[in-house]
Formats: C-alpha cells, sequence, structure tokens
C-alpha cells in the first residue's frame, strides 16, 4: 500500500483525548491555532504544524508559529503529567520549517507528581483591556522569574519604564494601523459582533468601546477608507489610544522574556514558546492578566536582517523609530535577544475571548501526508 495513502484515525482514547482537549486551549498568534493531530495509537501521535507567513506580516519567518507549537508541546506535557504520563516529543528533521512536525509519545511515569500549572490551562487568556496599576509583589516576581527554564530570564519595566513601554506601544499602534500589509491581517483575523470565537479574535476583545468598534468594522472593509480617515481624519488616535496607550498605562509593568543567546533555529524558537507558556500559566495561577505585545520586536527584527515588510512609503521609518526606542527602553542586547514581550497586572479576566476549534476538526486521518 502506498505510505502516502490516509487510513481513518484510530479510536482516540479516553486519557488521550483529554490531553489533547487540554493542550488545543494554547495560545497562538491571532488564534490560528496551527496545529493539528494524526493519531497513531492510545500513547502516541504526530503533530502536524504549519505556519502563516505566507499572508501574515506578523509571522516572520513562521517564528510566532513555532512559539505556538512550543506552547502546544508545553501544555501537552503539563496536561499528561496529570495522568502520570511523561511526554517525549521529537521533531522531524526531514520536514520543511514551514511545515514543523513531531513525534510525541506518552510514557507511564509512577510516582510523577501532577504539575500545578495544568489547572490555570482552561484559565489563561488574553486581557486586552485596563489592569491593576499595582507594582507586582516581591513573591509574585519570584514565582515569576522561577517559571522560566533555564536559558531564559525576565526584564521588568516597571515605573518610569513602564510609562515609556506604553508610548512604544502607542507609537507601533500607528505602523500597525497604516500599513496595508497589516490591513489585510486585521480583516481576516477578527470576528465582528462576536464576544467568542472559535477561530478568531472576537471584536469585544480587542479593549475598544463600542462606538469606536462599530467605526472599526465599517472603515477596515476597504482599505480605501482606511487611508482616508488616517490621511484627513486621525483614524488612527482612538484605537491607538484606547488598545495600546491607556492599557499600556493601566497595568503593573511590561516585560521581556530573554533568552541568553538569541534564537536562530526552529528548535530555538519551539523553546521559547514553552518557556513562554510557563510564564503565561504561572502568571495565571497567581491570579495575573496577561497580553502579548510582540509587533515591536517583529518589525525590529526585519529591520536588523535588512527585510522589507512594507511597500508603503514611510513604513521603515516608522519601524525605525519604534525599534531605536526599544533598544533605548531595554538595552540593545536585550531587544535583540528577547523572545517575548507583554505587559501584566492584576485584573479581572476577559469577559470576551478566543476560543479554539472542536478538537475533532484538528484531527488527521492516519497517515495524512
Amino acid at each position: 500500500m502506498n505510505k502516502m495513502e490516509q487510513h481513518p484515525a484510530p479510536r482516540l482514547d479516553a486519557t488521550l483525548e483529554q490531553i489533547l482537549d487540554l493542550a488545543r486551549w494554547a495560545p497562538s498568534g491571532d488564534n490560528t491555532q496551527p496545529w493539528r493531530f494524526e493519531i497513531l495509537d492510545e500513547r502516541r501521535l504526530v503533530v502536524h504544524g504549519h505556519d502563516t507567513r505566507d499572508h501574515c506580516v506578523y509571522d516572520l519567518d513562521g517564528h510566532p508559529s513555532q512559539m505556538s507549537l512550543g506552547a502546544l508541546l508545553e501544555t501537552m506535557a503539563i496536561a499528561a503529567s496529570t495522568f502520570a504520563l511523561d511526554m517525549r516529543a521529537m521533531r522531524h528533521t526531514d520536514t520543511p520549517d514551514t511545515r514543523p512536525t513531531f513525534s510525541v509519545e506518552f510514557l507511564p511515569a509512577p510516582g510523577l507528581a501532577p504539575d500545578p500549572l495544568a489547572d490555570a490551562i482552561l484559565a489563561r487568556s488574553v486581557q486586552r483591556r485596563a489592569l491593576s496599576r499595582r507594582p507586582l509583589t516581591a513573591a509574585e516576581k519570584s514565582a515569576l522569574d522561577l517559571a522560566l527554564p533555564p536559558g531564559y530570564q525576565v526584564r521588568w519595566l516597571e515605573g518610569g519604564q513602564r510609562r515609556a513601554a506604553a508610548r512604544l506601544m502607542f507609537r507601533n499602534a500607528r505602523l500597525r494601523l497604516t500599513m496595508p500589509e497589516a490591513h489585510r491581517v486585521h480583516q481576516a483575523v477578527i470576528e465582528w459582533n462576536a464576544r467568542y470565537s472559535e477561530d478568531r479574535i472576537p471584536d469585544q476583545a480587542l479593549g475598544a468601546d463600542p462606538m469606536t468598534t462599530r467605526l472599526m468594522r465599517w472603515v477596515l472593509r476597504d482599505w480605501r477608507r482606511v487611508d482616508f480617515f488616517n490621511t484627513w481624519l486621525a483614524g488612527t488616535l482612538a484605537p491607538s489610544l484606547q488598545m495600546d496607550l491607556i492599557p499600556g498605562l493601566a497595568c503593573a509593568a511590561h516585560f521581556l522574556l530573554v533568552a541568553d543567546q538569541p534564537p536562530q533555529r526552529l528548535d530555538d524558537y519551539v523553546a521559547a514558546g514553552r518557556a513562554m507558556q510557563r510564564f503565561w500559566l504561572t502568571a495565571t495561577a497567581l491570579g495575573l492578566q496577561l497580553q502579548p505585545e510582540m509587533t515591536p520586536l517583529i518589525f525590529a527584527r526585519y529591520l536588523r536582517e535588512g527585510r522589507v515588510f512594507s511597500t508603503t512609503p514611510g513604513m521603515r521609518e516608522q519601524a525605525l523609530r519604534v525599534s531605536r526606542q526599544g533598544e533605548a527602553l531595554a538595552g540593545r542586547q536585550d531587544w535583540q535577544a528577547a523572545v517575548f514581550m507583554g505587559r501584566i497586572g492584576a485584573g479581572r479576566a476577559a469577559r470576551s475571548r478566543s476560543l479554539r476549534r472542536p478538537l475533532r476538526d484538528l484531527l488527521l486521518p492516519s497517515g495524512s501526508p
């Protein structure tokens, strides 16, 4: 039989089903969920990854998607620990970077303690609205520091640096909102008139007030409208204030997760995603809320490598100002070695959030190419 011929998926074992049902809640950029599962037997599967670099300006070389796959693997390992199973994952080195593929096996581990972060998997979400300005306590910061594996550390941006980070995000928002390449992404990933979304970001989770959200919905339908509003009616001002500057000020701190060595290979980004997920789940377990702030780091890398990300005049200059502001804020070394950026603080969990595709939609037949 041709090895590429597909076979029906084996019956899903109840334990494996529960592990995967938790694992699918791992975070991914714009809720893309760049993974599918091929079940081999009750304790073995293949994770088929993909990225969105061909149509998403934010997914530079697929690295953000690779971090999402790392978060998936970490979540899978945490979930497996609740069944006294140890997870082993091996990447298929013969698959292209655009399609990262992993063989995963769960082995009995009598005496393995359940990872306490398992209880935070479903509760973890993105909170884009204002948080408490209460500084993080020494105990909270210590727990977050200890959550990271060797090779990573947290760089906190507090006090005056918190305000500087808010200004950086405000300036970065203009870049995101005036670039046609980003507009195409925003059109695709927002689900309008929605509190929840299985495969996108619901508009009620964006952080803007209802009037601004309605205006954004109308404007984003057509790039000519976006361009007109940005040129003549200060169209980026209200969204930038509500979704970037105000939340950037209303938090305990911003932070960078910094790698000892700047990531270079696919495996480095997968490892960074695993570290990110442990940090985020620890924050959730502490009752803290978090919002990623990745685009300044992504555009800074475009600039460092001399890559073109927009054909619109002036975009590179705007990105250069944002990147220089980031370097001045965090220091060049930490800025270039950062794998994740976000803001954090105490506050209520988001009332509106991205959900996930049902597990049945993520399963592939056995023998999938």
